[in-house]
């Protein structure tokens, strides 16, 4: 019998022929990794990226015990975004067609209040919704979780990348502890894994993503004339257009002066380095993480404890001191399936230092064969705006996707990345909406307050 058959799972006669119906064939590897588990009621942590079928996996199983004649908040899902949130909902009540009066409720901020008090008061048996607007009617008595034996965190890891992490933990007080938490996340970052072992119970690990002996990266090395070196790596990115890389350098005044150089390029990079003072280096941190900044040049001690989940490329402009060093540099590409590149810049002095890589089985290629590209550019996905507010005076990453998808009209997929600091919030915004973005929050408020807002 085919394994991925949703027949050879206890689901009624209604549901599978409503799945068939739907045209849900059989189960996608996440979905036939995942459902066993999640109908016997386990905790589940999954790594599963957009379009896996994870919305079918989470939702087939609050719809297995779902009990509708209790008219009860059963279920919470918590998404990142608004249109996560109503893509979610509508599924579900796709999948709920085969049972009667299964009522979904979506709780999102950007939309009016009121409306969803007077949903609310009709009752709901599954929430969906974003932390801040649900933490929102909690706060305010109008939600009750009491009732909830599920709850589902969807693409937590952008939920934290977005800054909802206190709104979460605030949101989980209001859910009975004894339930089911289903956490679904497109990475297994540190973060994540400590979100599980705080939210969930002996929780079963299902990662659908191909199992990796280690990164997959090309490794490439170039034997550079003297003085040609920044020459050549504005050609190796026009090449190979890279998404974002790091390059590494040995020291702090070459580390600016290639940042600055690449720039003249019409190439965005922010260098990195041991004289930045704190708030210089969660500057350029933030607007790298959050893909407003396509390079960072950074030696190796001011890159220590950097977590990019998505790295294209790296580049060691100087040798490194080492292979475990070397390593280390590299090994921050190609990571969660990706394939990455890695390049090592030498002059000739220092041909034998890059012999002892060959044990690695690198490519050694002749940089005359990069050719050089008019008018090459690498400009950022996003500007990040900076706000003259944050966690000392109560700016929560909620109040801010909801002044920015309501009041300024902005769609969930201009808003990026959220990071809230203890006196400033940086927001990613997507490039071409930017002014209009800061306009509209430097002109308008944020929780009832008026706060300095300015483009970094």
């Amino acid at each position: 019998m085919n394994t991925k058959e949703f027949k050879t799972l206890p689901l009624s006669a209604e549901m599978l022929e409503n799945l068939k119906d739907i045209g849900y064939t059989e189960m996608t590897d996440i979905q036939a990794e995942s459902l066993p588990y999640i109908l016997q009621g386990r905790d589940v942590i999954a790594e599963a990226k957009t379009g896996s079928g994870k919305t079918a996996a989470f939702g087939i199983g609050l719809l297995y015990k779902l009990q509708v004649k209790k008219f009860r908040v059963q279920a919470l899902i918590l998404c990142p975004t608004r249109e996560l949130a109503d893509q979610v909902a509508k599924e579900i009540r796709m999948l709920a067609r085969a049972t009667h009066n299964v009522k979904i409720l979506t709780l999102c901020g950007g939309v009016a209040f009121g409306p969803q008090l007077g949903s609310l008061r009709h009752g709901a048996h599954i929430i969906v919704g974003t932390p801040g607007r649900i933490l929102k009617h909690l706060k305010k008595d109008s939600l009750s979780l009491t009732d909830v034996d599920t709850l589902v965190l969807d693409e937590a890891d952008r939920m934290l990348d977005m800054g909802f992490s206190e709104e979460i933990n605030e949101v989980l007080t209001f859910v009975p502890k004894e339930r089911q938490t289903l956490l679904f996340s497109a990475t297994y970052s540190k973060e994540i894994l400590a979100v599980s072992a705080s939210i969930q119970n002996d929780a079963i690990t299902v990662k659908t993503t191909a199992t990796e002996s280690g990164n997959k990266i090309v490794e490439r090395f170039y034997e550079v004339e003297y003085g040609k070196k920044l020459e050549v790596l504005v050609k190796i990115f026009s090449n190979f257009s890279p998404d974002n890389a790091i390059v590494f350098c040995n020291t702090k005044a070459e580390a600016d002066e290639i940042a600055n150089t690449l720039q003249t390029k019409k190439i965005d990079a922010l260098s990195i380095h041991g004289d930045l003072e704190q708030y210089e280096r969660n500057d350029v941190l933030v607007q790298f993480a959050n893909k407003s900044c396509r390079v960072l040049v950074a030696t190796d001690v001011a890159a220590r404890g950097l977590d990019i989940k998505e790295l294209s490329m790296v580049v060691n402009y100087d040798i490194p001191h080492g292979s475990e060093t070397y390593t280390h540099r590299i090994g921050r590409t190609g990571r969660a399936g990706a394939e990455g590149l890695a390049f090592t810049l030498y002059t000739p002095n220092e041909a034998q230092n890059a012999n002892e890589y060959k044990s690695r089985n690198p490519l050694f290629e002749d940089a005359s064969e990069l050719k050089s590209m008019n008018g090459f550019e690498m400009k950022p996905t996003n500007i990040t705006l900076v706000i003259e507010g944050g966690k000392k005076d109560k700016v929560r990453a909620g109040d801010l996707l909801g002044a920015l998808t309501g009041e300024a009209g902005l769609e969930g997929a201009s808003i990026g990345k959220i990071d809230i600091y203890d006196r400033q919030s940086y927001v990613a915004i997507k490039a071409s909406e930017v002014d209009y973005a800061h306009e509209k929050l430097k002109n308008g408020k944020i929780k009832g307050k008026k706060f300095s807002v300015w483009i970094l």
